[in-house]
C-alpha cells in the first residue's frame, strides 16, 4: 500500500463499494459514505483524477479507472482479510469488527497480510459474506438481491450482511439472519411494510426498511428453505 495516503485507499475503498452498488458516484454520495463534507470530496477526487485513479466529471460523477480498480481491490482484500482473521482466529464477534479491520488495514504490511491468508487456508468469503477478492484482483460473481424485495412464499438462502452499523448486525444475528441462513418469506404486508419471516423455525415479524443490506440468492417457493 506504499504510494496512497490512508485517505485515498478509503476514497478508493468507498467508490469501489458504492460503484458496484449503481455505477458512477456523485459527490454526495461518495461524502455520505465517507462522512465527510462535500468539498472534501471534490478535492480529494481533484488529487484522484491526477493520478489517474478516478475519471470524473460534474454531471457523470466519479467512476475508478482500471487503474483505480485495481487498487480499491487490493484494499477491500486487505479488510476482508483481516476481518476473517479476527473471527476466526482472534475469536471477537463478526457483528463488531468492521472498526477493528478498518484501522489495521492501513498498518500491516503485504508480507504479514499474505502470512495471515495462508494461516486461514486462503478463505473465500469474509464473516459477513462478501468474496475476497484473490491476490490477483479477481472477485466471484455472483447475482444477489435484498431479502426485503421477495415477495410472500420466496424461500432464499442468506449470502452477504451489507452494513456496518454494529448494532443493526446484533439485531440481524440475533435472529438468525446470518450468512448461510435459510428464510422463508411468509408474508408481506406492503401498505405497511411489514414482513414476517421464518429464520431456523422461529417467526419474526419486522419492517422491511430494516431489513436493507441483507443479501440473498436463489429465491423460491415453499416453508423449506434454501
Amino acid at each position: 500500500m506504499i504510494g496512497l495516503s490512508r485517505s485515498q485507499q478509503d476514497y478508493l475503498k468507498a467508490l469501489y463499494l458504492l460503484e458496484s452498488a449503481g455505477g458512477a458516484v456523485s459527490t454526495s454520495r461518495l461524502a455520505g459514505q465517507l462522512g465527510v463534507r462535500a468539498p472534501s470530496v471534490t478535492n480529494m477526487v481533484a488529487r484522484l483524477a491526477a493520478d489517474r485513479l478516478v475519471s470524473h466529471s460534474p454531471r457523470a460523477g466519479t467512476r475508478l479507472t482500471a487503474h483505480g480498480r485495481r487498487e480499491a481491490l487490493r484494499i477491500v482484500r486487505r479488510h476482508r482479510i483481516l476481518e476473517t482473521f479476527l473471527v476466526r482466529v482472534l475469536g471477537l464477534d463478526w457483528s463488531e469488527v468492521h472498526a477493528d479491520a478498518e484501522i489495521l488495514e492501513h498498518h500491516i504490511s503485504d508480507r504479514v497480510l499474505e502470512a495471515i491468508d495462508r494461516l486461514m487456508k486462503h478463505p473465500q468469503e469474509d464473516p459477513h459474506g462478501h468474496p475476497i477478492p484473490d491476490a490477483a484482483g479477481r472477485l466471484a460473481r455472483r447475482t444477489l438481491v435484498p431479502l426485503s424485495e421477495l415477495p410472500r412464499g420466496s424461500k432464499a438462502r442468506v449470502r452477504e450482511i451489507q452494513d456496518a452499523d454494529a448494532r443493526r448486525l446484533a439485531r440481524w444475528k440475533e435472529i438468525g439472519l446470518v450468512p448461510g441462513a435459510a428464510v422463508w418469506v411468509r408474508d408481506v404486508r406492503e401498505p405497511e411494510g411489514i414482513v414476517e419471516l421464518e429464520v431456523a423455525g422461529r417467526r419474526h415479524v419486522t419492517g422491511s426498511a430494516s431489513l436493507a443490506g441483507v443479501m440473498v440468492q436463489a429465491p423460491g417457493g415453499g416453508p423449506h428453505g434454501a
